[in-house]
């Protein structure tokens, strides 16, 4: 069944309509690529991309939500199968209490696993654990001349590691097999510190790296000076979990969700309000604490809001992810004056550091610095967008592309220099250009 509607990202930015396709089966999808049309067809899951690349203005989506299911899970092995609208939390939820777990977890466990491959996702363990990619046994994917593959690194390494990241450009995900991490506990110790000074986070940041082992740091700008709360994260042991859940170590201890409060986006983002909402923050993070946390209150702490992306406001906003080198850590500090002069208020900055580069040819995690900056969506953020796209691709970094919605072409081929390689890929699958995106269109895929 197909209907016309509009279609945004997690931002909820600017809507473009697209006919959506529903409930479809691997021969209705097959039919939908074969008739698709000038304008093409695109798969879409939990539209969790921040940006653009989820929409299809004037084609098809092929919503792929309601293929859920869990085709195999060897137990002994610690393998997975299953279709690509299922997500992060239904695995987790399935695997935990048998003592795996996904080696690589998004900030949201709301991602399926087809969004987590086209965007080859990464977590606060890119450095030891890398990408989603490198945890993907294979997949099944529809391309363009309505066949089915099965991709594997071994087989077919070009296809594979362009569908890796690729942002769903080279055709439809519609399984995939993945390799599990063995689990103690479904808890963990989460160290939090206090810190003050750029170069203290980014050495906290640093020295926090051993194996299993998750880091992030959240960053107030509303100061004279950069100040952060540090969060790291390592699996607890069964004498560490609360007394009340040692019988069950590996039960998926899930907060539960609340409603997002109807806060005036306007009221939200004055500068005072911000400053007031990060001292909060602040205050509430000892000097140094330690807890120990259910593996979703650490991993999805915004998940805990349903639909917290609606607290900016009907006009939406933008999150701002890029990665620099280790090196650049003057670029670093140079974005960072930049957001905190934005007048209309940098709510959210998370800092993470990433390990080596991953293998898909489009993939954002390079070793370095990653930065991530929610902004009110608005006409003026355009200029200090355009800056700092300017500043990133100089010191030889790049925009993550899950995130992006501004980012030009130009940019786009400085800050991927494996670009023209993935571009020869996808039209050998895809001499027609049947698989489209309003991203792909903005730059030039």
């Amino acid at each position: 069944m197909t209907t016309v509607k509009p279609l945004t990202g997690w931002g909820r930015g600017v809507p473009t309509y697209a006919r959506i396709l529903t409930g479809a089966d691997d021969a209705m999808l097959a039919a939908a690529v074969h008739d698709a049309g000038a304008r093409g067809v695109l798969a879409r899951g939990a539209g969790r991309a921040y940006g653009d690349a989820a929409q299809n203005s004037g084609g098809v989506v092929a919503d792929m939500t309601h293929r859920t299911r869990i085709l195999h899970f060897d137990e002994a092995d610690g393998v997975i199968r299953a279709e690509a609208g299922v997500t992060m939390d239904a695995l987790l939820r399935t695997v935990v209490p048998r003592g795996w777990c996904l080696p690589v977890v998004p900030g949201s466990a709301h991602v399926t696993v087809g969004g987590a491959i086209a965007s080859d996702i990464h977590g606060k363990n890119h450095r030891q654990s890398g990408g989603f990619g490198g945890h993907v046994i294979a997949f099944d994917l529809l391309t363009a001349d309505g066949q089915v593959r099965e991709v594997c690194p071994a087989a077919a390494p070009e296809t594979f590691w362009a569908t890796l990241g690729g942002m769903g450009l080279t055709g439809i995900v519609l399984r995939a097999t993945l390799r599990l991490a063995r689990l103690r506990t479904a808890w963990a110790t989460v160290l939090q510190r206090r810190i003050a000074g750029l170069d203290a986070l980014l050495t906290g940041l640093d020295a926090a790296q051993g194996p299993g082992e998750h880091s992030v740091a959240r960053i107030d700008l509303s100061g004279h000076r950069v100040r952060g709360v540090l969060s790291h994260a390592r699996p607890a042991a069964s004498a560490d979990i609360p007394p009340r859940y040692r019988a069950e170590p590996l039960a998926y201890v899930a907060p539960r969700p609340l409603p997002c409060p109807p806060l005036p986006g306007a009221l939200l983002m004055r500068p005072a309000t911000l400053a007031a909402a990060n001292g909060v923050l602040r205050a509430g993070a000892p000097l140094v604490t330690s807890r120990v946390l259910p593996l979703p209150a650490f991993f999805f702490p915004l998940d805990r809001l349903v639909s917290w992306n609606r607290v900016y406001g009907r006009h939406g906003f933008v999150q701002h992810q890029f990665v620099v080198p280790p090196s650049a850590v003057d670029a670093l500090g140079t974005a960072l004056k930049l957001l905190a002069a934005e007048p209309g208020g940098v709510p959210l900055v998370v800092l993470k550091r990433l390990g080596p580069r991953d293998a898909g040819l489009l993939s954002f995690p390079m070793d370095g610095w990653t930065l991530a900056a929610d902004m009110p969506a608005s006409p003026s953020l355009a200029p200090l967008l355009g800056r700092l796209d300017d500043l990133v691709a100089r010191a030889g970094g790049r925009v993550y592309l899950a995130k992006d919605s501004c980012l030009s072409a130009r940019h786009m081929a400085q800050m991927y220099p494996r670009l023209p390689e993935f571009q020869e890929i996808r039209r050998t699958l895809d001499p027609q250009g049947v698989f489209r995106s309003d991203l792909a269109r903005r730059l030039s895929l």
